[in-house]
């Protein structure tokens, strides 16, 4: 039985796995989100990552517009009439050592701020493929390395949340259209909510020191034909304060098309709800229609294709 409490978003022990394997699959299902603890990036590195996100977040916007886009969003965000409050910068494809020399290249970050940005995107794309086999292993689907060579996209983000602003939106409610996201939150300053898959009620999402926050996206729930959770989120402003956080997008295949695998379609009657997709596909069709919480996958059912 769920509470209202941010506690009880689900704990994954990533060091207690096959033990785990149950509770990973219900914190999809029934969450789209959980926290995970016992992960394998050090909470140095951790540390110094968002000291360097937050220097370059400070840089003259002269600077930050050399992030130039790769894909639609992927660069520079500055602050918009409908998200006055957020700027971002993006880094696209982090498993690309050369897009991690450009992003550094494009900001003039010093040697040592590359060096932590290098030895982190190592860290937590090394993570990204511990995950997916374990999604794997835990769906019976066998040690597969499901997000091998998927394009994994930073973005760290900047709230500068005024004394008006407190009690307002940060950020619009939103699904993610990737797979999944792993989200370094701000130790000190909350305000990321999920909705409740039950009741459609926000719950707030509190800071957790050290830990990793993990949400399911439009892709994962087509993958898993309609099983896990893709979780509408929002950033509230609840004080006057700098939130800093550090995003990093699974976005989807890069040359083929997302659908459920077989091995998911355990009954005879079972069919694939959606029909396959790619990545830049479903995207441009989410930005097309204007949707932007998870409401495009109702234009891929089968159903809605017939």
């Amino acid at each position: 039985m769920k509470s209202s409490s941010s506690s009880s978003v689900p704990v994954i022990d990533l060091q207690k796995f096959p033990s785990e394997s149950h509770n990973l699959i219900q914190a999809c299902d029934q969450w789209g989100c959980f926290r995970i603890i016992n992960h394998t990036i050090p909470t140095n590195l951790m540390s110094e990552m968002k000291s360097v996100i937050k220097f370059l977040l400070d840089l003259p916007a002269e600077v930050k517009i050399r992030n130039i886009d790769v894909i639609a969003g992927s660069g520079y965000v500055a602050p918009t009439k409908i998200n006055p409050l957020y700027e971002a910068l993006g880094l696209y494809d982090i498993g690309s050592s050369q897009a991690v020399r450009e992003f550094c290249d494009q900001l003039e970050a010093t040697p040592s701020q590359r060096y932590t940005i290098e030895k982190y995107s190592e860290a937590i794309n090394e993570l990204v493929m511990d995950i997916g086999r374990k999604i794997c292993e835990s769906l019976g689907l066998g040690s597969k390395n499901l997000f091998l060579e998927w394009p994994c996209q930073f973005r760290i983000n900047k709230y500068s949340f005024t004394p008006e602003a407190v009690g307002s939106c940060g950020v619009q409610i939103h699904t993610d259209s990737g797979f999944l996201t792993i989200l370094q939150d701000d130790e000190n300053v909350g305000g990321l909510e999920v909705m409740d898959k039950e009741t459609g009620v926000f719950l707030p999402i509190d800071p957790m020191p050290g830990s990793l926050l993990v949400n399911m996206g439009d892709l994962a729930k087509i993958w898993s034909n309609g099983r896990f959770y893709n979780v509408k989120h929002k950033v509230m402003c609840r004080e006057a304060s700098v939130r800093l956080s550090i995003a990093l997008f699974v976005l989807g295949p890069k040359d083929t098309q997302m659908e459920a695998p077989a091995e998911l379609l355990l009954d005879s009657d079972d069919t694939r709800l959606y029909v396959p997709v790619a990545f830049e596909e479903y995207r441009k069709l989410r930005l097309s229609k204007g949707m932007h919480a998870g409401e495009a996958l109702s234009l891929l059912l089968q159903d809605a294709k017939q």
